[in-house]
């Protein structure tokens, strides 16, 4: 008589079946994770550079004549979610004196040929970047209080000291992330500047979008 066989156990092969398939499902859905993060983190710089590539002075530049130094103010927008840093140079004709060894003013025959001033950069951390937008202030430094050798006065014992800058123009630069630059703007004063808050309508500017 033939031996009967043993019963088949269906939920045995079902899970056998199951936990074997689940592995590969597994892995499968973890490389589907892995590659959509990839590529949201990848659309999100996308975005992040198309939107910084709008960069632009939404109100100013508003400058301010020191007397020796230029101050620039304004907003900007359009900006991405890095950090900014926004230089500026200026270039200015000089009024100086001169003075002789015995300590008398003479009234300058000549004032020094144009010179070139620069403000410490603006370091602005993407934290405080609300909406694209940020406002900005620089101000240049003063040059050199005495011209060496005073090449403009009668004698190289004399004292040439540089009293005022007239500012004939100015640039401001904007980098985001630096050192990527991002907007240029260029502004010519006409006639220079004199002390005190300059007249939008003596100036004149022009942007540079990189």
């Amino acid at each position: 008589m033939p031996q009967a066989r043993p019963l088949h156990d269906d939920r045995n092969s079902t899970l056998t079946n199951t936990s074997r398939s689940k592995a590969p499902v597994r892995k499968v859905t973890q490389t589907a994770i892995r590659g959509a993060l990839a590529l949201s983190a990848g659309l999100a710089l996308a975005c992040a550079v198309a939107y910084a590539s709008s960069v632009h002075v939404k109100s100013g530049p508003f400058f301010t004549d020191n007397g020796l130094t230029l101050t620039a103010a304004g907003e900007l927008a359009g900006l991405g979610f890095q950090d900014v840093v926004i230089g500026m140079t200026a270039t200015a004709n000089p009024i100086a004196t001169c003075t002789n060894p015995s300590g008398q003013n003479k009234p300058p025959g000549h004032n020094p040929a144009p010179v070139s001033v620069s403000a410490t950069p603006e370091a602005i951390p993407a934290s405080e970047i609300k909406n694209g937008n940020t406002p900005f202030s620089l101000t240049t430094n003063p040059p050199p209080a005495v011209v060496a050798g005073a090449p403009d006065c009668p004698g190289s014992s004399w004292t040439e000291a540089i009293t005022d800058l007239q500012f004939t123009s100015a640039t401001i630069t904007v980098q985001q992330p630096p050192p990527s630059v991002v907007l240029t703007v260029e502004c010519r004063f006409a006639p220079p500047t004199a002390n005190g808050p300059v007249s939008m309508r003596t100036v004149a500017c022009s942007s540079f979008p990189k």
